[in-house]
């Protein structure tokens, strides 16, 4: 077996991975990223946020070929999906950016390594792919990443029933799809479908959808998901799934069974941290597979580290990101931090859904005594002219200090917004310092301004 030696070897290439071995790099540190797939990127870049939001986006112009350009005076006529079309256009799209983090190692002098990576001893990992290589490193940086979690009751085949990478590559629209899990990642994968012409039902095992998100937001997406046909079943519990015959059948406890074409399992995600030798050196993680780290992100074990999904928190590619740089930055003595109350949250479903900092639940439970300001998406003219009046910016601030403490959005591009909102928390500003800065018109970011000058009940827009 061939035997290297690098000074940090980062054993994944998902979003933290490879922005750790960027970073590294850009720091002069002699750097290694391991990962067993063919590209690197992980679950992000290969089969989860970048093919998901494609799909989204072509999905959405044809419901709105279909159904609204008719609105703006355009006449299309016959509208018809290809399919294998927009499935092409989501790989290239794939292709394009897992490729440019090859170019990208390259350029920084990144050395990448393709195999499966496995801890030997606590500054060795030996690789398994095409070619068998033992690496020697000072340091160890651990990005596993995550998977999505099973359940032992739904028999998964990855072709009738599956998780998020299956509903990626449906090879034909079906025409009933049952989707368990009422999360971000069911209903943006059971709205693509949807719009494609599926039945889709949704089965949620909690009182209400995205049990994360703001619940007065949660309340009117769902609202919205049943116009657009998503039908949602909440405190339904799932008993089985199981293949049948040509199709699938769903079971539910109090409930009749459904039959149907597919069924999509997505109940959350698990750290995939099984199968890398941590055992070997003593690494114990805890009951869900999750590494424990300080505030350095270094493990029990001297000179190893971990950061992103498989260390818990918000699972997004975002936070594994700052993690990473984070990480980095404080190994070569540098004074960086992340701060975890401004981790933006984006659901990408029609309209887009964004939020940051507390909701007005977790606000009430802390006995936080905080001040709202709402503006709705009717009220703001960009909205108007986009046909897109559904929606509101609602801004939580702290009643003595006018701190901003969360922001929640729901309408068009609710995603791009929610960034002006970040950048004032992180800065700890005030509602005020959002309302006394000038918006430009006509915009969405309006309906921010709007929101915070409705937190001092001197809105000018809205009643």
């Amino acid at each position: 077996m061939k035997k290297v030696k690098h000074e940090l070897v980062v054993l994944g290439g998902g979003p933290a991975g490879y922005v750790a071995a960027i970073r590294a790099a850009q720091l002069g540190i002699d750097v290694a990223c391991i990962d067993e797939n063919p590209r690197f990127g992980g679950t992000c870049l290969r089969v989860g946020c970048i093919p998901s939001k494609a799909l989204l986006e072509s999905s959405h112009h044809y419901e709105e070929a279909k159904h609204r350009f008719g609105e703006h005076g355009i006449q299309v006529g016959d509208v018809k999906l290809d399919l294998d079309a927009l499935m092409a256009r989501k790989s290239k799209i794939v292709d394009t950016l897992t490729g440019g983090i090859d170019m990208l190692f390259k350029k920084q002098g990144v050395t990448p390594y393709r195999g499966r990576g496995r801890f030997e001893d606590a500054t060795t990992i030996a690789v398994e792919g095409e070619e068998s290589v033992s690496i020697e490193a000072d340091q160890v940086l651990i990005c596993a990443g995550s998977h999505p979690a099973r359940l032992s009751s739904v028999e998964e085949d990855g072709e009738y029933i599956g998780n998020s990478t299956t509903a990626l590559s449906f090879p034909t629209v079906p025409q009933k799809l049952v989707v368990i899990g009422a999360g971000y990642i069911g209903l943006e994968l059971g709205s693509v479908w949807n719009r494609l012409g599926s039945e889709v039902i949704a089965l949620e095992a909690f009182d209400r959808i995205m049990p994360g998100i703001d619940g007065e937001i949660a309340s009117l997406a769902h609202r919205g998901f049943k116009k657009q046909g998503i039908e949602i079943r909440t405190e339904t519990f799932v008993q089985s799934a199981k293949r049948k015959g040509d199709g699938c059948v769903v079971e539910i406890k109090d409930g009749e069974p459904i039959d149907c074409d597919r069924v999509l399992l997505a109940t959350g995600r698990t750290p995939a941290t099984d199968d890398l030798g941590l055992e070997g050196i003593n690494l114990e993680t805890d009951q869900r597979g999750f590494i424990s780290v300080n505030e350095n992100f270094e493990t029990a074990v001297e000179g190893v580290y971990a950061a992103g999904d498989c260390i818990g928190g918000a699972m997004l590619a975002h936070k594994a990101m700052e993690e990473a740089i984070v990480c980095i930055e404080r190994m070569v003595g540098m004074k960086s931090h992340v701060n975890y109350d401004v981790i933006p949250a984006i659901v990408y479903t029609h309209p887009e859904i964004a939020s940051v900092g507390r909701t007005e639940e977790q606000l009430k439970e802390d006995g936080v005594d905080y001040l709202k300001g709402v503006c709705p998406y009717g009220a703001n003219g960009r909205a108007r002219t986009l046909g897109e009046i559904d929606g509101r910016v609602k801004i939580l601030a702290d009643s003595v200090t006018d701190r901003v403490l969360g922001v929640h959005i729901i309408g068009a591009r609710a995603g791009d917004m929610i960034a002006e909102a970040a950048t004032a928390m992180e800065f700890g500003a005030s509602s005020e310092d959002i309302a006394r800065t000038c918006h430009a018109h006509p915009t969405l970011a309006e309906a921010m301004h709007e929101a915070a000058l409705a937190v001092d009940k001197r809105a000018i827009h809205t009643a």
